[in-house]
């Protein structure tokens, strides 16, 4: 996969999210794929994923910067949004906060393999 089949395939993944399309997700997401050195497999990613949609309504996955080098993909995500009680611990309360994430992915086969994210609680933390 070259570097721009790669970052197409990263956006269309970061789509497949923003439109909650889970039945999509197997065309993205390895059967076998782990999350912070957790193997959650498609089922437990999915199920992951759907409650971060749940505990934050109106949860978007926006680009900031993005970085490809197959078979690895670098990115930096902004976060706008009104997670509902708490989130990452802190009270939020549907209060609207602005955070980053930088995660790297690590392909295989064409599929996310490798998850390996950090969120910016420090940030929602000096919003709250």
């Amino acid at each position: 996969m070259t570097k721009d089949d790669l970052a197409e395939t990263y956006r269309a993944y970061i789509a497949c999210l923003n439109r909650q399309d889970w039945p999509a997700l197997g065309r993205f997401v390895h059967d076998d794929v782990v999350h912070n050195a957790r193997p959650l497999g498609l089922s437990g990613y999915r199920a992951m994923l759907e409650r971060d949609f749940r505990e934050i309504p109106d949860l978007h996955f926006d680009i900031e910067l993005l970085a490809s080098d197959p078979p690895t993909i670098a990115a930096r995500l902004k976060f706008d949004c009104s997670p509902v009680g708490t989130f990452m611990g802190l009270a939020v309360n549907g209060k609207r906060v602005t955070f980053c994430e930088n995660v790297f992915y690590e392909f295989e086969s064409g599929k996310i393999r490798q998850v390996w994210s950090v969120i910016d609680k420090a940030a929602i933390e000096a919003q709250l």
